[in-house]
């Protein structure tokens, strides 16, 4: 192999992972990428997004950041409150990210950032998108990839690449296959909760000087109960409010479809959120009948491995995790990132192919122990953030309550996605720069 960028990449899904893979591998000068999707466009809706420093460091270097910034939201600060009285437990500041990451944290619509990084491909000529076209099987794993493309306008037909990047979520069939070769089921799991996703337009709004302060507002704020939350922030040049949720999964539909999704009930809805304040119930009453939707969050159970072969998993196919840190989009994309740094860096001479799919391997291998450690503690902080933010009655909220009201003065706060030193850990960490400083060794230590 004289020049690794002539490696074929081949990404399953275009998604946030999926797009952000392939503008990283083009950014880094790769000819042949090719994007498989299984729906027939990339039809941008969803809600909101948080955009914090650490993945706003990979768009940026990407290219695509200034496109997304010109309709998000520069948060500068965020207000915790009880659910039930609209009292507020918390205020942590957020005015100086520029000043200590070099970037702010943005809230804006996923289809402003899936847009972003859809345009950025869009310009690169290495890229091409193949929609309608799912993958059904992955026919090998090493010492070449090969996998089913079925069409739906066509007759199934086969590809075979030097690199495969499974960016196909949390229902992967490239995770289950790669489990199947080992002897193993992939294990998803229930957590228990569901969420609703809203999205307030501003004339709707309009009428209420409570929800309008709110959406001119440059804070997150996010209301707590008893095993439930809200956390609503603006998006869309403050001209759309969003809100998400997280409360038990109760109310869910006894089947669900592929994307873990069903129509929901709004008198449900309103139930659930029953004793929560009249500004929540005012902002939840503008939802049309027939338009709440509810999503079942899952994960799964922590993988032996991500990589087999040319083969590796990225974002929700091998860690998925519950929103309450905003880091599950920003996971994928700086997965996509590193994936395309540790490949760019396979030493040239591998002129077999036997040597150059070893040296893929390796590759891959390097790129599972640079983000695994990372992201399984980032997986872990959301789990335990849902957990403290629902606490009942009792001591250990009061406890919670009075370090919420430090407004962390003391560095930490119980909400680990405002804590400072939590936000200090995550967003000053540069996925590539770790990359870049890490490859030699550990691609060496794997020989």
């Amino acid at each position: 192999m004289s020049d690794p960028r002539d490696l074929r990449i081949a990404i399953i899904g275009a998604g946030m992972g999926g797009l952000g893979t392939a503008l990283a591998f083009a950014k880094k000068g790769f000819k042949r990428i090719d994007v498989y999707e299984t729906a027939s466009n990339l039809g941008f809706v969803g809600a909101g997004i948080q955009m914090p420093p650490n993945v706003i460091r990979v768009l940026d270097k990407l290219g695509c950041w200034d496109e997304i910034y010109s309709e998000a939201t520069d948060v500068k600060g965020t207000s915790i409150r009880q659910g039930s009285t609209d009292k507020e437990l918390s205020h942590v500041k957020m005015p100086d990210m520029v000043e200590k990451y070099g970037y702010p944290h943005c809230t804006g619509h996923r289809a402003s950032l899936a847009g972003g990084l859809f345009n950025g491909c869009q310009k690169e000529s290495a890229i091409t998108f193949h929609f309608s076209s799912p993958v059904t099987n992955i026919d090998s794993f090493e010492p070449i990839p090969t996998f089913t493309v079925a069409p739906r306008d066509g007759e199934p037909y086969q590809v075979e690449a030097d690199v495969l990047l499974a960016a196909d979520g949390i229902k992967s069939i490239t995770r289950t296959q790669m489990l199947a070769q080992l002897g193993l089921v992939s294990e998803e799991e229930d957590t228990g909760q569901a969420a609703y996703r809203i999205m307030l337009r501003r004339e709707d709004m309009a009428h209420d000087p409570e929800m309008l302060a709110l959406l001119d507002s440059d804070t997150v704020v996010r209301w707590i109960g008893e095993r439930r939350h809200i956390i609503a922030y603006a998006v869309s040049s403050h001209q759309i409010y969003n809100l998400s949720s997280a409360q038990p999964d109760t109310n869910f539909a006894a089947a669900t479809n592929a994307t873990y999704t069903t129509r929901g009930s709004k008198a449900e809805m309103l139930a659930v959120y029953a004793d929560f304040c009249p500004l929540v119930h005012r902002m939840l009453n503008l939802v049309p009948d027939g338009e709440v939707c509810e999503w079942k969050l899952r994960t799964h159970k922590g993988l032996p491995t991500w990589t087999m072969g040319g083969v590796a998993l990225l974002g929700d196919a091998c860690h998925p995790t519950l929103p309450h840190m905003s880091q599950g989009a920003a996971m994928a994309i700086e997965d996509g990132a590193v994936l395309a740094e540790v490949i760019s860096r396979i030493p040239t001479g591998q002129d077999s192919s036997g040597a150059r799919a070893g040296a893929v391997a390796r590759a891959l291998k390097v790129f599972e122990r640079l983000r695994k450690e990372h992201t399984g503690m980032l997986v872990d902080l959301a789990a335990f953030s849902g957990r403290t933010l629902h606490l009942g009655e009792g001591k250990a909220r009061e406890e919670r309550d009075r370090q919420f009201a430090e407004n962390g003065q003391s560095g930490s706060v119980p909400d680990k996605w405002a804590s400072p030193d939590v936000q200090k850990m995550i967003y000053s960490y540069d996925c590539v720069k770790e990359a870049v400083e890490k490859f030699d060794e550990l691609y060496a230590s794997l020989e």
